[in-house]
């Protein structure tokens, strides 16, 4: 009884060690499968960081206005006689655009320059007999009040003939009209739009933060989507001295020289207005920075010592930066890394810390600090 107990216990154990050191054997040869079978490399793009010179740059939409601009309007009501211009003409100063009817204007104005002689030729027949002592001096001031008035009655008729003509009253080229002879027209009813072109404003708001960064005389460059690809030089003129207080936005004028007449009144504008002196940045593209809650980061690629090949292996190992402004595709790090570090710019979310990479840099994103939507 006791030789089979022991025989027993032996094949138990002899069981339980086989158990065992198979087990073990297993766990050697998993750990062994996985040390020898690394992850292949993450093929990604990288670029060196590189110092770029940023010049700070104030961006705004706004609108153009000529300097001088006016709808042309009569003072007076009357039938139009004559239009003397053509659509879309150039104008001289002083012009007369529209003629009203002013027959009946004219007849009154002789009659009143008529009974303004008479009392011309009264009143120097009263002075000369008030020397004589031959009438009394409210006789002679009776008729020097009456000169005044005729004069005056011969002014106003003036004035009022005058209004018959409607003149440009400046220099410019003149818009569509509608109006035709025989027409009439109500006082203040719009003839044709006068814009003077050879100079123009560009009228754009900014925060009341951004004041400090601009001042009268400072240069602004303005570009249409009329030229795509060009831009006109201008110079601030003037500052709003009040800011809205709904928007809390000032109103901001530049003037802009326009000797061809290719900007008009009423265009959109794109103002770009350059603040303050340059500043020295490291840059990347923005697509280099892995955004993360406890922090934004980018992986740096260097050496990783030489594969089972014999060849050089190259490892990204991942550093934590501080942004700074934007541009464009560009981004400034205002630290944790250096100028020359070979960093990341796309296919980092593959990686994690220490994983091998491959550079290919045939597609490269994009890197533009002032980039434009292209038509396809």
């Amino acid at each position: 009884m006791t030789k089979r107990m022991v025989i027993m216990l032996v094949i138990v154990g002899v069981l339980f060690g086989g158990i065992f050191a198979f087990q073990g054997f297993k766990a050697h040869m998993i750990k062994q499968f996985f040390a020898s079978n690394k992850a292949p490399p993450v093929t990604v793009t990288a670029m060196p960081a590189e110092l770029q010179s940023w010049q700070p740059q104030i961006d705004a939409v706004g609108s153009l206005r000529g300097v001088r601009g006016v709808d042309v309007a009569g003072e007076v009501a009357g039938i139009v006689q004559s239009v003397n211009f053509k659509s879309g003409g150039e104008a001289k100063a002083g012009q007369v655009l529209v003629q009203l009817n002013a027959d009946a204007d004219v007849a009154q104005l002789r009659a009143l320059e008529a009974a303004a002689d008479l009392a011309n030729t009264t009143y120097n027949r009263d002075k000369a007999q008030y020397a004589a002592r031959a009438i009394s001096q409210a006789t002679l001031d009776a008729a020097a009040a009456d000169l005044k008035s005729k004069r005056a009655q011969v002014a106003q008729q003036q004035a009022l003939v005058a209004k018959k003509s409607i003149a440009a009253p400046f220099a410019g080229r003149l818009g569509i009209s509608t109006v035709n002879p025989g027409q009439y027209l109500n006082p203040g009813s719009v003839i044709v739009t006068l814009q003077s072109l050879d100079t123009v404003y560009a009228d754009f708001y900014l925060p009341q933060q951004q004041l400090s960064s601009i001042a009268p005389g400072q240069t602004v460059i303005v570009s249409t989507d009329t030229y795509p690809g060009k831009t006109f030089e201008g110079k601030i003129s003037a500052i709003s001295p009040k800011v809205d207080p709904s928007t809390r936005n000032v109103q901001v004028e530049a003037t802009i020289a326009n000797p061809k007449h290719e900007l008009l009144p009423g265009m959109y504008a794109s103002v770009h207005v350059d603040a303050g002196a340059p500043h020295q940045y490291m840059t990347l593209p923005q697509t280099a920075v892995t955004f993360n809650p406890y922090g934004e980061s980018v992986y740096i690629v260097g050496p990783g010592g030489k594969g089972a090949d014999g060849k050089p292996l190259l490892i990204a190992k991942q550093s934590f930066v501080t942004l700074g402004d934007t541009r464009g595709d560009q981004v400034a790090i205002l630290s944790g890394i250096k100028e020359g570090d070979m960093i990341v710019t796309s296919g980092q979310i593959k990686l994690r810390n220490g994983s091998t990479v491959i550079i290919n840099n045939t597609v490269p994103p994009g890197n533009n600090p002032a980039p434009k939507p292209v038509d396809e």
